[in-house]
């Protein structure tokens, strides 16, 4: 049955062309889709299970006070704390977008053990305080080095800010994001206290790293009561959870690229479908001879089903072959807005399992229509 199925799915080459070429591009179509979601979400898989996130209550737009930081780092369970702030600034102009935080970076550094970073690269950024330190693809995208002067002007904390680079991050694993700057925190607040003394002192949110993940929650709970009825009342929640926060406020985004990457297949699905019954209704001669030589409906099925299944195999592996490029291209024409944009191997195991279940659903009609041929009816058709 395989060879009738593979010479049925050849017998016009233009069509089968066509139909697999449309697959191709349904899957790759579908692989982009499901990886742009991925990259919404890949905060949350790097997230640490031991790290908290403390931020103003009300919200992230408003900040803390310093003071909380030995209140805090007071408590018991707790390994370390730090801090920073959203710079949100600007280099050169507003197209050259990239995150910018300004932290105690002794503090901030080491809470994140991801961030991969010379030692001698680390001693000259702790001595500077003017230095900042940059990811690996942050300092490619803009061919900066060590020693490079950095100026960014600020628009939450307004005024230039002239860094030295003094350092260049690497991730430990591919979803690690290299697309951030970091700087110290004095430097930033010297220059507040000069311009805006009202906001002097006041970060936007406190790192908090716990002994183990099963002190999240109580540790979480103690901050809170601790800053109840203050006038900067906290929320404290695990980093996962704070990065959870901040897609819902896109989920309206990530939805419609779901239903438009099920859409996609829905409709190749329907062009599949319709090349198998088109070759059914052409072959209905042809299958009833073949039940006059002995052949079941089932081996009938199994022809059409097996041709089904060979042409989405096909555009499905065509697809997944071109979805590598793809994403690469994607990776660098979109990385000032998707710093981790993971094709995973979860993305590619699904584009496969859902271009088989198109195979399959595509030939289920078409199949049932030759089983149930009446071979004196077939014979007499003509054309």
């Amino acid at each position: 049955m395989f060879k009738l199925s593979w010479r049925n799915s050849l017998r016009h080459p233009l069509r089968s062309g066509l139909t697999i070429s449309g697959m191709a591009v349904a899957v790759l179509a579908f692989c982009l889709l499901r990886t742009v979601v991925a990259a919404w979400y890949a905060g949350v898989t790097t997230a640490s299970p031991v790290r908290l996130v403390v931020r103003n209550a009300v919200s992230l737009t408003f900040r803390l006070p310093m003071s909380y930081y030995a209140r805090i780092q007071a408590l018991p369970g707790i390994k370390r704390v730090t801090y920073g702030s959203w710079v949100g600034g600007t280099y050169i102009d507003e197209k050259n977008f990239f995150p910018q935080i300004a932290g105690h970076l002794p503090t901030y550094l080491a809470i994140y053990p991801e961030f991969v970073i010379a030692s001698d690269e680390m001693s000259a950024l702790l001595q500077d305080r003017r230095g900042c330190v940059a990811g690996r693809k942050l300092a490619e995208r803009y061919g900066w080095r060590l020693g490079d002067l950095i100026t960014i002007t600020g628009t939450a904390y307004p005024g230039r800010y002239e860094l030295v680079l003094r350092a260049i991050y690497r991730g430990d694993a591919p979803t690690v994001d290299e697309g951030r700057m970091y700087f110290h925190y004095d430097f930033l607040n010297e220059t507040i206290k000069k311009r805006m003394p009202d906001m002097a002192d006041m970060v936007g949110w406190f790192m908090v790293q716990v002994d183990s993940p099963e002190l999240v929650g109580p540790v979480s709970e103690q901050i809170d009561a601790m800053f109840a009825n203050s006038l900067a009342e906290t929320k404290t929640e695990s980093e996962a959870a704070f990065v959870l926060g901040m897609i819902s406020m896109t989920e309206a985004i990530i939805l419609a690229i779901r239903v438009v990457s099920w859409l996609v297949i829905g409709v190749i699905l329907m062009v599949l479908s319709n090349t198998m019954a088109m070759s059914a209704r052409e072959r209905l001669g042809e299958y009833a001879v073949l039940k006059t030589l002995g052949f079941r409906p089932r081996h009938l099925a199994g022809v059409i089903l097996g041709e089904s299944l060979l042409l989405a195999l096909m555009g499905g592996i065509l697809g997944l072959v071109l979805t590598f490029p793809a994403v690469y291209l994607f990776k660098t024409s979109l990385s000032q807005y998707f710093r981790v944009f993971p094709l995973t191997n979860l993305t590619l195991a699904l584009g496969m399992a859902t271009s088989l279940a198109v195979g399959v659903l595509a030939a289920l009609f078409p199949a049932w229509q030759a089983s149930r041929v009446g071979i004196a009816e077939a014979l007499r058709k003509v054309g």
